[in-house]
């Protein structure tokens, strides 16, 4: 049954810290608990009475108090009693006999003890939001659920800036009611806790479900059980529970169980409760329930041990290994597909032993875009190692990286692994070594190399000081870069307070450009037993005097300051005492000072309340085009006109990311800068095709002119659905937004029903020019008719397009893949198309600038990644042909009177599903629409064809959604508000 099929009545649930005790209704304050909250606990008699207390403040007062200890040795079961006697009628205690080594045996206790209709589990250092159980006990009242799960925060207590990360949100958005787990996997899946959950404590006692005893882990198994067992489940949006997390340093004596990595009965305890976990699902017939499982277990449970790996001896490894591989074997081989690359790659290592291979992909586990594989091409395609590919076809598949778009980066946009293969000290003077992965050789053997050495402290957000030192070689080795360097440390110095760590870095030089790599500890033994080398710190000795050598949590060498032995008592109090401590209260006054300076709030404040008081410049210009991402569109025709008319004006450019591409010809501005923010409040226009920063008011005597960056197929602005539904102060603050445009170009009647509306914009705002950046292609089509000759310029040859081939280009609309991946995966067998078309035409392929493309090598040649080109439109007058789905290209493109065709592969889900359209593309389409790649295919079969059989549709197109475009937009623009700028 799917969820939304059965919708519980509404739930009455409680926000968060609204309501006060001494208000609320109590459903029956009697001698008889709604709730039992079973706390445990084992030597943690200082953080048990905040636990408690949480339960005491809860807006439900018939709810009681079971503390367990699981035989302490600090006086827990002390406070518990003392608890006890303060409150008799809320809170009993508890102890067992002996103590069990987990948190099982108490929570069984506490089930037994309890007297509540209900249980709900709490850690001793943790705490209960205050309308937990009275949340939980509405909705599993109003559902009949068995199990009632909330929203779990981690809440980092140690934490200066009070961290706080939700425990998968994305499951507790809504109220919602399952009549099985299997209507959501996820659920069983990720969340295993048993403490962000209300459990019927008559279905606890009917099922028999008890946590296991004597392993760890048990969260798992009995979340599982529950998850099958019950026949209705609730999920609430509701914070529910605060899970304090204290980090520890990795000597801790008294580590969590789950962060016991470095022992191996961690990980037997993990397989152990996976394998009773998959029986369970298998004796119940909940095979896909499996799969999910394995996926994650792929994902996760297995990363977090594999990633221990490097800082573990041999005898670990192989007894992980032996308890590992079992396991994998049993996971069903299609779940390698579900994991990330990199999990798949260090599983299938994993699972054939190879651990030359596996450590280094280990490297790329822990530091997610590192290269630390040479990598290798084979018959078109990209592959992490030669090893195992020809042999196993399970291994060739696992280890195919293409769609990873190595091949495609250039050596500067490499982040390679850099292994530390040499460790010496000599007096003050360390003498390092390495060797740098060059995958695919992209370090040619005739490159010019350099390399130097770079320590800087490591402060987030401050870089306080660095020190260089020159590499004394850099050489091609093998398929490997070998250098080789020294760094005297006396050069060294440190503050000695503030700067207690410092990373080391290598620069790499190639031919000019320059990587960044960082140094892998990749054989620890390096480092064991190296005494610390003496420095000077500036501002005491006695503070730290050395320095030595460390692994960082991801596997880099890094150095770490050390006090002098004989440094007295009285200095290590004054360290640590005040006049440490005014040191240290200092430095992060000044980097919140600094971390407020550059903030976003003071930005915004320092515009309207500083910059906007200045004078408003004349001629000063502002262009902008997609959010800073590109040098293109109507913003970059409109100033290439204003520099042919010889204009005297002042024009500034704001670039997101990098400055590459942008005109030399002006002044160059980060977006969001405070030298852009200053521009953009004495400019005399603002010129863009999207929207300058929201919440920045426009001067009066600033005119803003908004090109907008293309006519309008789905839904715009207030007529989407989302905005519909916004509250009335939110559209009117949108409004207010909108209301900064002083013009707006419109290129046809089309423009004027749908944007303009959408927008609520004024007539008097309506600017019918047409689009400057269409300028060139209605231009290139009259320059067509007249000669007969079409002419291909010179972006034909810096592509290396041949001449005897027609240019197809594909320009596909923005595509979602989720918040962290932004790879555009092509609709169609890109391979295939390069075999059937590859020697008639030559396919240009350009993703949103939201999205990126992955080309595989094998179609070289044939099919070109132009994403990166700022500016669309020479790649349209360049193509003879435009294939689409529903970008906005097809009303720019059909200037051209060129063949288009729109493959909509996914046309009811985007028109219906979506935000909607304004018309239907079937009807009004210049050109074929196509839904799979065997249409597409027998359409290209003939552009000419296509020429005849179209031509009155892209007349009528043309007319219809291209009347103001006439080639001289940029030009009218340019008189009608910059014409008093020309030079007399």
């Amino acid at each position: 049954m799917n969820v939304d099929q059965f919708r519980a009545p509404a739930v009455s649930v409680v926000p968060a810290a609204s309501v006060n005790p001494a208000d609320s209704v109590d459903p029956a304050d009697s001698a008889v608990p709604a709730v039992s909250v079973v706390v445990i606990v084992y030597n943690d008699a200082a953080r048990l009475p905040t636990a408690v207390r949480s339960v005491l403040d809860q807006t439900l007062r018939a709810v009681e108090v079971v503390i367990v200890d699981d035989r302490s040795t600090d006086g827990s079961y002390e406070v518990a009693r003392r608890l006890a006697a303060e409150h008799p009628d809320r809170v009993r205690a508890f102890q067992l006999p002996e103590n069990s080594g987990g948190c099982g045996a108490p929570r069984n206790h506490g089930i037994r003890q309890a007297r509540g209709d209900y249980v709900l589990f709490l850690d001793s250092d943790d705490v209960l939001e205050r309308n937990a159980c009275r949340n939980m006990l509405e909705a599993a009242e109003t559902t009949g659920a068995d199990l009632v799960s909330g929203l779990c925060v981690r809440v980092h207590v140690d934490s200066r800036t009070g961290k706080q990360v939700k425990w998968y949100p994305w499951l507790y958005e809504r109220t919602r009611t399952l009549e099985s787990i299997s209507e959501l996997p996820d659920l069983l899946v990720f969340d295993t806790l048993s403490t962000n959950k209300c459990y019927r404590r008559r279905f606890l006692l009917d099922q028999g479900l008890e946590f296991p005893v004597g392993i760890h882990y048990e969260d798992l198994l009995f979340s599982a059980r529950a998850y099958v067992a019950a026949r209705r489940i609730t999920l609430i949006p509701n914070r529910v529970y605060d899970w304090r997390v204290v980090e520890k340093p990795d000597n801790a004596a008294a580590k969590s169980i789950s962060n016991r990595r470095d022992e191996i009965a961690n990980f037997t305890h993990r397989m152990e409760i996976h394998r009773r976990v998959d029986q369970l699902l298998a004796d119940n017939g909940l095979l896909e329930l499996k799969f999910a499982k394995d996926v994650k277990w792929l994902k996760h449970d297995l990363m977090l041990h594999l990633r221990e790996l490097p800082f573990r001896d041999a005898a670990y490894r192989q007894e992980f290994a032996a308890l590992a591989r079992p396991y994998l074997e049993s996971i069903d081989r299609a779940a390698f597909d579900e994991a990330e690359p990199i999990h798949a790659i260090c599983a299938y290592f994993l699972q054939v032993s190879d651990w030359d291979r596996l450590l280094p992909a280990v490297d790329t586990l822990t530091n997610r875009d590192k290269i630390s594989a040479p990598l290798v091409e084979r018959d078109g395609r990209v592959y992490w190692c030669a090893e195992h590919i020809e042999e196993d076809t399970f291994g060739r598949h696992v280890l195919d990286v293409t769609e990873l778009g190595y091949h495609a980066k250039p050596v500067e946009q490499m982040f390679l692994r850099n292994a530390l293969t040499h460790y010496e000290e000599s007096g003050r003077t360390i003498r390092l070594a390495g060797r740098i992965t060059n995958p695919l050789g992209v370090i040619p053997p005739g490159a010019r190399l350099t390399g130097e050495l770079e320590f800087y402290a490591r402060r987030q957000g401050v870089r306080l000081q660095t020190f260089h030192f020159p590499a004394a070689s850099v050489r091609h080795e093998g398929g490997t870069i070998a250098w080789e360097g020294s760094a005297d440390l006396a050069a060294v110095r440190p503050l000695g307070i503030v700067d207690a760590v410092w990373d080391v870095r290598l620069h790499l030089g190639v031919d000019g450009v320059r990587t960044t790599t960082r140094l892998t500890a990749a054989d620890p033994g390096l480092l064991a037993g190296r005494a610390p080398v003496p420095i000077r710190p500036r501002l005491t000795r006695l503070v730290a005097d050395r320095i030595e050598p460390v692994v960082s949590a991801r596997g880099h060498l890094a150095f770490r300051l050390v006090p002098d032995k004989k440094a007295n008592e009285l200095v290590q109090r004054g360290v640590h005492g005040p006049a440490g401590r005014f040191v240290k209260s200092r430095y992060r006054k000044a980097r919140t000072l600094h971390e407020k300076l550059t903030s976003g709030d003071t930005k915004i404040r320092i515009y309207h309340e500083v910059f906007s008081r200045l004078p408003v410049k004349k001629g000063l210009v502002v262009f902008e085009s997609h959010l800073g991402r590109q040098y293109s569109d109507s913003p970059k025709a409109i100033y290439e006109e204003m520099r042919r008319q010889g204009l005297r004006f002042e024009a500034v450019w704001s670039y997101a990311g990098s400055p590459d591409g942008f005109p030399a010809d002006a002044t160059l501005v980060r977006r969001w800068s405070l030298h852009y923010l200053k521009a953009l409040a004495q400019a005399e226009f603002w010129v863009d095709n999207q929207s300058y920063p929201l919440k920045l008011t426009k001067r009066p005597q600033t005119t803003y002119l908004q090109t907008w960056h293309g006519s309008a197929l789905k839904r715009m602005g207030f007529d989407e659905p989302e905005w519909k539904l916004k509250s009335r102060a939110q559209q009117a603050e949108q409004q207010r937004r909108l209301d900064r445009f002083d013009r707006f170009l419109i290129r046809s009647e089309h423009d004027v029903r749908t944007l303009a509306r959408a927008f609520r914009l004024q007539e008097r705002t309506l600017l019918r020019v047409g689009y400057p950046r269409n300028d060139a292609l209605v231009q290139a089509k009259k320059r067509e008719e007249a000669t007969g000759y079409r002419e291909r310029g010179s972006l034909a040859a810096e592509l290396g397009i041949p001449g005897g081939r027609a240019v197809l280009l594909y320009a596909p609309t923005f595509r979602r893949h989720g918040a962290r991946h932004r790879r555009f995966e092509l609709p169609f067998d890109v391979e295939r198309f390069a075999d059937e078309f590859g020697y008639r035409y030559v396919l240009l392929v350009r993703s949103h600038y939201l999205n990126h493309v992955v080309l595989p090598p094998s179609v070289r040649g044939r099919v070109i990644d132009v994403s990166a080109h700022h500016d669309v439109t020479p790649l349209l007058a360049l193509a003879d042909g435009l294939i689409t789905d529903y970008s906005s290209v097809m009303f720019d493109y059909a200037l051209l009177d060129r063949p288009m065709f729109f493959y909509a592969y996914d046309y009811e889900e985007y028109v219906h599903e979506g935000r909607g359209t304004y018309f239907d593309l079937l009807e009004h389409a210049p050109g074929p629409v196509v839904r799979t790649q065997d249409e597409l295919h027998t359409e290209l079969g003939s552009l000419e064809k296509q020429v005849v059989k179209y031509a009155p549709a892209r007349e009528r197109f043309v007319a219809d959604f291209g009347e103001y475009d006439k080639g001289c937009a940029a030009r009218d623009i340019v008189d009608q508000f910059f014409a008093d700028w020309r030079r007399g």
